[in-house]
């Protein structure tokens, strides 16, 4: 049976990716959370034996941060241009194998595994996904040059998702 925390923790890290919808069994326990479409985690907990009813959990609405008066908007013309697909066709993804949190060292006062111009070899350890408490070293899986990081210092990502941009040797 899964503890308090351990459902608190699954309700944040639903609430924090895309997945609209999640359910979980378990010897005769059954969890089921659904996203409604403005953000909000709906529960519902069922047990077999010993209920456990878990708090809600408290969704914060977070503004837009708005532009001062003066300025305007940097429209999608004046953005930096994206690679085109030409550029990107020979370039490997180094994705993430899970749903987690990103991490780009080894610890808050270490230097990243890797930066942009990194040279990496199929072994070497590129980040940390960070699930459920277990913190997963992720390898580069393929010889060669970082050329792009796709994610942020402790973002949430999701499995799949392109993390790195490596150009092969």
């Amino acid at each position: 049976m899964l503890k308090v925390q351990e459902i608190r923790e699954i309700i944040k890290l639903i609430d924090q990716s895309d997945i609209e919808e999640f359910v979980y069994e378990h010897e005769g326990s059954k969890i089921e959370l659904k996203k409604r479409v403005n953000a909000v985690v709906q529960e519902q907990v069922r047990y077999v034996s010993e209920p456990v009813v878990a708090p809600q959990p408290v969704v914060q609405q977070v503004a837009a941060p708005q532009q001062p008066a003066g300025e305007k908007a940097p429209s999608a013309t004046e953005a930096a241009p994206a690679p085109s697909a030409a550029e990107n066709s020979n370039l490997h993804k180094i994705v993430s194998p899970m749903v987690g949190t990103f991490y780009e060292a080894p610890s808050p006062d270490s230097d990243a595994y890797v930066k942009v111009g990194s040279e990496v070899t199929a072994d070497s350890i590129v980040c940390i996904v960070e699930a459920m408490k277990l913190f997963n070293e992720i390898e580069a899986e393929v010889e060669g040059k970082i050329v792009e990081i796709l994610v942020k210092d402790g973002e949430l990502v999701e499995y799949g998702q392109p993390l790195f941009l490596v150009e092969p040797r």
